[in-house]
């Protein structure tokens, strides 16, 4: 569920310009828009340490789509943070971190589900809501089914890597009201699941709203 906020007297997105989309999204909730080329997408972490799983799509295509892979091997690194390029299977660019006040952001670490619920935390944990049941549900507006989720950015995520290669999943860098910004360099679907998980530290146990605001340079508006 998605409520649309009335304009606020100061946009709270980091890049200027023209507000064409202003969301609030529910804890544990999903979203999706259509962000066109040029314009930019900041999402506010509300209340801090919140993880916002990502994934993007070409829209004229949804074969080309957002792959951790070539993003990592393209800027050898596993974090996103200012200047990382999103970018697609095909190697194409679907969108550009412009600016950022955490600075870390993961793409290695994955989206829970279910079945992952119930092999790390136990067969009660089975029921409760997950970030791809959030994709499974936003992505079918758009013709989009399990066959079309690929490994996802965790905007806001700490997944520090260990020297032996284990990964850790730990209390967020965010605060409340840090934000990062992207532009679309295409015209780019993005899919959000704002993470439900209430077993380990990415929300810091707590799932909370996050909002999404999309501006368009003045030029462009």
């Amino acid at each position: 569920m998605t409520i649309t906020l009335p304009q606020p007297a100061g946009s709270v997105a980091l890049a200027p310009g023209a507000v064409v989309l202003d969301e609030y999204v529910e804890a544990r909730g999903p979203w999706s828009a259509v962000v066109a080329a040029g314009d930019v997408l900041t999402i506010v972490d509300l209340d801090g340490n919140q993880a916002v799983d990502c994934l993007l799509y070409a829209a004229e295509n949804t074969a080309v789509r957002y792959s951790a892979a070539v993003t990592i091997a393209q800027q050898r690194s596993i974090v996103l943070t200012t200047g990382s390029a999103l970018r697609a299977d095909t190697g194409q660019t679907l969108m550009t971190v412009v600016a950022d006040e955490v600075g870390v952001h993961d793409t290695i670490g994955g989206a829970c589900s279910q079945e992952s619920n119930t092999l790390r935390y136990g067969q009660h944990t089975r029921e409760q809501h997950a970030c791809v049941e959030n994709f499974l549900i936003e992505g079918s507006r758009w013709g989009l089914g399990k066959r079309d989720l690929v490994s996802n950015i965790n905007w806001f995520m700490n997944v520090p890597v260990d020297p032996d290669g284990a990964l850790g999943i730990v209390d967020g860098l965010s605060a409340p009201g840090k934000r990062v910004a992207l532009r679309a360099e295409v015209d780019t679907l993005v899919l959000v699941s704002n993470c439900p998980q209430i077993n380990n530290p990415c929300n810091g146990f707590d799932p909370t709203p996050v909002r999404m605001i999309v501006t368009r340079p003045e030029e462009a508006a």
